[in-house]
């Protein structure tokens, strides 16, 4: 027959599980805020890159064809086989008619 203090030996105590479950919250309240900051900054880097290579493309397109582009959509299929890409924060990219850059408009 067993004793009750092999039994009781063979689990966890409530202040143990307790302990971990706040352990486990103090790492997610660290952890998360940083993962959501890295997101809005990837996100951030690749609509900045996706202007500078549009506007690489807009001069590429000047060079080649003597004349800039009217919108970005003329630089489709040539230059943009999959289209004008979608920027990660939401809105359009647009071309200036008077500077030839491309910026974004939310």
């Amino acid at each position: 027959m067993r004793s009750h203090a092999s039994y009781r030996n063979r689990g966890f105590s409530l202040i143990e599980l307790l302990a971990v479950v706040v352990i486990i919250g103090i790492i997610a309240a660290i952890i998360v805020p940083r993962v959501s900051v890295s997101a809005n900054a990837a996100k951030e880097k690749t609509q900045a890159h996706h202007i500078g290579h549009l506007n690489h493309l807009v001069e590429i397109y000047f060079t080649q064809q003597g004349s800039w582009p009217a919108a970005l959509t003329d630089l489709d299929p040539q230059y943009l086989p999959e289209g004008v890409p979608t920027p990660p924060m939401g809105g359009s990219y647009t071309l200036d008619a008077t500077t030839h850059r491309v910026g974004h408009t939310p």
